[in-house]
């Protein structure tokens, strides 16, 4: 009997000039070694132990995550926002359980408020360079905002940790009291109402978001007149957001915010955002060339994603 393959063969070359190509130079000219790797896994049919390999090299000794994983905050130590991006990153190479999940799990408690809910900056990023936008209190409240994602990640996952309990009647309280919102707090929402347990009362909650959304005009509707679709308080200027932002995939409670043609017009804004050197541009204030360099090959492999996955080509 013929050996099973190790690997899959590569995939056949994009097409010169294609939007894949055209992404997988950029890539590889300006990526760190994370997000090559993920690349690889997305696009390349690279394996999924070269990018938990990579991930590894932000793995601090407490169980999170630091050295600006998420590249806005600066320096060695664990942060809440950099362990979201790591359980983002293993959720999409199906990595997202384990020892390793565990050891998160413990972090995460170890930094959370007294309601059980995560900071979004713990105190100890004072000593280290971090973005203008993301202040450093002493003493921070729980917010939706570094919480949702987590909770959402660990629930889609099926991780049961004493922690999780807490933090989830936490986000419940906080989705379901938002009056007025801004757009990242509207992702985080999303995030932890696509996968939480409790489906009718995510469906109910998700609708009266997605009116809340289009009432606050939160969400760009038409592509050509964003001068129509304010900018939130404290957003750099232009920092727009559209459908696609909210609903990344199709199966998203976000979807059913959106008619179709509004969809679309958002997905051929996102498609056109590819700028001439292969990858898409950042809308957020850029405050450090490091930090924004490191941020565009991320940018890029979510845009690529959000295209694929409704269907828009990217190989032709």
């Amino acid at each position: 009997m013929a050996e099973k393959p190790l690997s899959s063969p590569p995939p056949p070359p994009a097409a010169p000039g294609s939007p894949l190509a055209r992404a997988e130079r950029f890539v590889w000219l300006t990526a760190r070694v994370l997000e090559q790797r993920r690349f690889a896994y997305h696009f390349l049919r690279g394996g999924a132990d070269p990018v938990e390999a990579a991930l590894t090299a932000y793995l601090d000794e407490d169980g999170g995550y630091g050295h600006a994983l998420e590249p806005d905050l600066r320096g060695p130590v664990s942060q809440p926002l950099h362990t979201a991006h790591a359980l983002r990153v293993l959720d999409s190479i199906g990595r997202c359980g384990g020892l390793r999940v565990e050891r998160i799990c413990r972090y995460l408690t170890s930094v959370s408020t007294h309601e059980g809910a995560l900071p979004a900056i713990h105190p100890s990023q004072r000593a280290y360079p971090s973005a203008p936008f993301v202040p450093v209190v002493d003493d921070p409240a729980g917010e939706l905002l570094s919480t949702g994602p987590v909770v959402g990640t660990l629930h889609r996952n099926q991780v049961w940790h004493a922690w999780l309990f807490r933090a989830t009647e936490f986000c419940w309280t906080a989705v379901e009291s938002l009056e007025k919102s801004h757009p990242y707090e509207v992702h985080a929402a999303v995030a932890f109402l696509d996968s939480a347990p409790d489906r009718p009362r995510a469906e109910a909650a998700a609708d009266r978001l997605g009116r809340l959304v289009r009432e606050q005009r939160l969400a760009v509707l038409d592509p050509d007149r964003p001068e129509e679709f304010p900018v939130a308080d404290g957003y750099a200027p232009g920092e727009h957001h559209y459908p696609h932002d909210y609903a990344r995939v199709p199966d998203s409670l976000a979807r059913g915010w959106f008619t179709d043609e509004e969809l679309s017009r958002s997905l051929d804004f996102l498609a056109a955002e590819q700028a001439e050197d292969g990858g898409w541009p950042l809308r957020w204030r850029a405050w450090a060339p490091g930090s924004a360099l490191e941020w565009r090959p991320i940018v890029t492999i979510e845009a690529l994603r959000t295209l694929r996955a409704y269907g828009r080509p990217l190989d032709g």
